[in-house]
């Protein structure tokens, strides 16, 4: 598949002969799950020439059914566009199809979406990741030139390390949230997945910026970085030992070994230690359910999507949310009214936030020794379908990628060898608030000398 870096530079008569190589190569892999709707016909020309680009389910795209991946959002049509997809417009980049992905966005492996699961282009016995898998999937695969996804724990990250692909998930802020639809306010990003870090670079200059419709984007004037890539820079790098030590033997293998390659590379490397994960995953799930459960309250039946029955008001809103809502989704607004309610706000939600600031904390003093932290994407290579895990189990697939959203930072998954059955390892960058210009520079390093 051509790189986005490339598709930028052709002449609109080939943009077209690209479109349809695409159409090609999508009809060619349905059986992978990826896209969720390959946009034909009038949505197509809607959006002009551009360098076709697949769009995850949940980002709004003005005259296209926008869904999350849920039945209850069945017949919604978005009436206007996110601001991403205005600036993609602006840059000669438009959206070309809709990416599955896990049921409003909750879960590690795109097996909870309404249209069916996705698989992984590498062995497609096993999952992508989640949420994003339609994203990462579709790249990997050579059917997506780039694509946009969302990041709440982990949602870019882990599908593009899970399939050997590039992920951004930028600082909290530095991209507009406006048009995505919130699963955790506080934590939500939409980013990158691409080929090769100079296509996220690319990819995410043209997303990033200041957005006065979004009230928690940072007024700050963006500096692009992708003209300002320095694969020659040093940095010094925080390593994490303790979380590289809890990962399977042929991910730490691949990890060390990358390490290395760091350090040959001219990188000074620091060994640090973080606090026990296990405390990252409990605040996560407390924080990011409660901020689901009141953000899903408008999902009613009433103002859009799909509408159950019922004699009266209250039993149109159970119907349509026992019917509208999947397992996981359900499971997780349940745990989000609970931590929410009387009697349990402080013990559960007050406590959160205040291990929220003692994350942040961690790493801004690691930040303030090291450019850069060091660590593993996933404890394990992507899982087989039907492995028999528990809820909790697949929480813990996010073990490693939870905190960068907790504390806002911005970091970068990229594939760095192989693990057991010849699957995909990656590793990410963390770099201090709105510095991603580090952390492509020292991914960009480490891709070529993995070359």
């Amino acid at each position: 598949m051509i790189t986005l870096k490339d598709a930028l530079k052709l002449p609109k008569e080939e943009i077209k002969n690209l479109r349809d190589e695409l159409r090609k190569k999508i009809d060619e892999n349905k059986a992978l799950g990826a896209y969720v709707e390959q946009l034909t016909g009038e949505a197509i020309n809607e959006y002009g020439d551009g360098v076709p680009l697949l769009i995850k389910d949940n980002i709004q795209v003005k005259g296209w059914s926008v869904t999350s991946a849920s039945k209850i959002l069945q017949g919604y049509v978005a009436p206007y566009n996110a601001t991403v997809i205005d600036n993609l417009l602006k840059v000669g980049l438009s959206p070309f199809g809709r990416a599955n992905m896990d049921e409003f966005a909750m879960g590690s492996s795109t097996e909870t979406s309404f249209y069916g699961r996705t698989r992984n282009p590498r062995n497609p016995s096993c999952v992508p990741g989640g949420s994003s898998g339609g994203s990462a999937a579709a790249v990997a695969g050579g059917f997506a030139i780039a694509a946009l996804g969302s990041d709440t724990g982990g949602s870019i990250r882990q599908p593009a390390a899970f399939c050997g692909c590039v992920g951004l998930k930028p600082t909290y802020g530095r991209v507009s949230r406006y048009g995505l639809a919130s699963y955790s306010s506080s934590l939500d990003q939409i980013g990158p997945i691409t080929q090769n870090v100079e296509d996220c670079a690319i990819l995410f200059d043209a997303i990033a910026g200041f957005d006065p419709k979004d009230s928690t984007s940072f007024e700050r004037e963006y500096q692009k970085s992708a003209p300002k890539l320095d694969a020659n820079r040093k940095f010094k790098i925080a390593v994490i030992e303790n979380y590289i030590d809890q990962t399977n033997p042929d991910v730490a293998k691949a990890l060390w070994e990358s390490v290395k390659t760091l350090e040959k590379e001219g990188h000074t490397i620091v060994r640090k230690m973080m606090g026990d994960c296990a405390h990252h995953v409990a605040t996560y799930y407390v924080l990011a359910t409660a901020e689901a459960s009141a953000n899903y309250s408008r999902y009613d039946g009433i103002r859009y999507g799909f509408r159950g029955e019922g004699k009266d008001l209250k039993e149109i809103y159970s119907s349509t949310r026992s019917q509208g809502f999947g397992d996981e989704v359900k499971r997780r607004l349940l745990l989000g009214a609970f931590v929410l309610s009387s009697g349990y706000y402080e013990a559960y939600y007050r406590k959160a936030q205040k291990t929220r600031k003692l994350i942040s904390d961690e790493f801004a003093t690691i930040h303030k020794e090291c450019d850069i932290i060091f660590a593993p994407v996933s404890p394990t290579v992507a899982f087989e379908f039907d492995s028999g895990k528990t809820p909790l189990e697949m929480y813990l697939s996010d073990i490693f990628t939870i905190s960068v959203n907790l504390a806002g930072l911005p970091a970068i998954s990229l594939p760095i060898g192989f693990g057991a059955g010849g699957l995909p390892v990656g590793a990410q960058l963390i770099a201090k608030p709105f510095d991603e210009q580090a952390i492509f520079d020292a991914a960009l390093n480490l891709e070529k000398a993995l070359k």
